[in-house]
Order: structure tokens, then sequence, then C-alpha cells
């Protein structure tokens, strides 16, 4: 493990190109900001530019996550859902050599689409609204239909990083949580409410190193008279100067210049966790897993294991002026992933 640090992470405030004309980090681009204002021009690296939208609406009831990737050479779409009561889960992916299909913007309100026969993603963003629609003819032996609507509201800010390894290695990622979510999800019979629930996006445009590992945790939720949203990560910030730590409460963020201890048990996933900051006590979170979700793929150009867990999160905050927030059982996931892509 990398030597955890605290950094000085610049602020942008003005929208910028992601890439030089020939490809590089633009040197401009590398910070945070509260607002997505990342044009993600990427060009040349063939084979190594990542692209993704990934939406996850949890509500007390279940978690439904909408995914398309265009990792170069192979595009990827795949939904997964999960019944938190009865532990019902399923997924689907669905594969296009060369990303094939795969409509991805350069912007984080750019619409995404992708069309096949097995499976149909329809992201519209207008205004202040997004529209998720999903039809999925067989899903768990059942035709499954998701038609959602998330909004961000007014001045809502979010966590946004250019993470640069370096000048021709570099990812931007926008991680937005605490967004409301309305709207239904049918699998065959049963319907599925997700009123009261958050959606959140992670979205992901770089160019990235061969092999790679990290950490993501997040959730969203309501305790007392606050909405809450934590989204950490550790293992591929490591020694970068920059890292995709914050918390989001009532809509303002607060960045975490911090790197993250993740404590967990690798031979037992469903164990707690803990996560914390080395340095302060503005993060001690305790997550609590009630289900496993294991992804493994192994072929010749690529490979990744994924042990996503689903639980609830419990501890204590501070925003960026000390106030301290205390919580309990939001709603959320944390993940270990080992990737060569």
């Amino acid at each position: 493990m990398a030597e955890l640090k605290s950094y000085h992470e610049p602020e942008l405030t003005n929208a910028v190109d992601l890439c030089l004309p020939d490809g590089r980090l633009n040197p401009e681009a590398a910070g945070w900001s509260r607002f997505p204002l990342h044009n993600c021009n990427l060009r040349g690296s063939l084979l190594r530019k990542k692209r993704w939208n990934y939406w996850a609406v949890t509500t007390e009831h279940f978690l439904f996550s909408v995914t398309l990737s265009n990792i170069d050479y192979l595009g990827l779409a795949f939904i997964y859902f999960l019944d938190f009561k009865t532990k019902l889960f399923n997924e689907l992916t669905v594969t296009r050599l060369f990303g094939r299909g795969c409509e991805l913007g350069n912007y984080v309100s750019d619409d995404a689409e992708f069309n096949d026969s097995k499976l149909k993603l329809s992201i519209k963003n207008s205004g202040n609204k997004t529209a998720i629609r999903v039809l999925c003819p067989s899903f768990m032996g059942s035709k499954l239909s998701a038609d959602l609507k998330v909004t961000t509201p007014p001045g809502h800010q979010s966590l946004n990083v250019v993470i640069p390894w370096s000048e021709k290695r570099f990812q931007f990622t926008s991680k937005q949580n605490t967004m409301p979510a309305e709207g239904t999800i049918s699998v065959g019979a049963q319907e599925y409410d997700a009123k009261g629930g958050f959606a959140c996006l992670d979205f992901g445009r770089g160019i990235w190193p061969f092999s790679s590992f990290w950490n993501w945790a997040s959730a969203s939720g309501v305790s007392g008279q606050h909405t809450i949203g934590l989204n950490f990560g550790a293992g591929w910030t490591d020694g970068t100067g920059m890292n995709e730590n914050g918390i989001c409460i009532d809509g303002k963020l607060s960045k975490i210049s911090e790197d993250l201890s993740f404590v967990y048990d690798p031979a037992d996933f469903m164990k707690p966790w803990e996560i914390r900051t080395p340095f302060s006590d503005q993060v001690r979170v305790t997550f609590e897993p009630f289900y496993e979700r294991v992804a493994k793929t192994n072929a010749l150009i690529m490979g990744s294991e994924v042990h996503q867990l689903v639980g609830r999160f419990s501890g204590t905050i501070k925003d960026s002026t000390g106030k301290k927030y205390s919580f309990s059982n939001l709603p959320g996931w944390a993940e270990e992933h080992y990737a060569r892509w």
C-alpha cells in the first residue's frame, strides 16, 4: 500500500479542455471543481482511452444500476438489480467490439445511448432533469423496463477531479450523489418505485495504464435533518497529488484532501469495513455489507475482478468548516477492483 498523504489540491472555476491538441493532459485541467467544467476531448492513445457513464439508484428497498462504457477495443452496456429484502439479484452485460453503438459524449451533460436486441439504454439530459430508460426483453427470465427521472437541484455541487498520473495517463471523474430520483422499475409483474431514493453518477473519461487497482465507496441518504452523500476512493489516485474524496451535505461539497484508509478483510469482504482520514477526524465511517456482488473476467487482452459490497454506512464526518455530522444506515456500496484493461 502506498503511503497515505494530505494534499493541496487546486480548485478550478472556469471551463477547460482536458487534453491539449496532441492528446496530452492539459496542465490547466489538473484540479477539482464543484461543478463539471471539463471538455473531455480525448484523442490518440490507441486502445488506452476509457469512457463510461455509470448510474445507480438506491432506495431503502433496492439498488438498480445502468452502465454504458467504451474502453476503446470493447464496448459494454450492463445493468444489475438487487432487492434488499429478498436478496434477489441479477445482472446482464452486452458487449460490442471497438465500442460500436456506444454513444458517449465529452461532457457530463451529454446524452448517452445504446441499442441492441438484448438491451436498450437511453440517458437524456434536459436542463436539470435526466431521463434514464432501459428495456431488456429477458432479465431473470422476465422483461425488465425502467423509466427513471433524476433531478439535479439548483446549485447542487458535485465532485469533479482530474487525476494526473502523467501527461500521457490521466483521468477525469465526476462523482455526483444525493440527486433525487423518481420513476419505476418493472421486472416481470413486480414493480419497484424509486420515489424517495437517490441517484449517483460516476462519469469517467481518461487514458489509463494497463493495470489498475481501486477502492470506491459511495452512499446517499437522509439522516436527521440533513441529506448526506459520501464519495471515498483509494488506490488508483495514490501518489498523484489528487484524490476523489469528498462529502456532499445538503447539496454543498466539502473536498477532503487527505488520502483515506480503507480497512477490510479481503478473505471475508462481508465483515465490516472501516474508512478513515489518517491525519484528522474528518471521516470516521463504518460500512456494514449485507450483499456481495462478484464479477470476474479473464480474457486475452483484459481481465478484472470486482467485489462490490452493498450495505449501510454509519459514522461521523466533518464539513470544510469543521461542523460535525453523525449519521447511520445510509444505503450504498464499497468495492475492491483489480483491472487489466
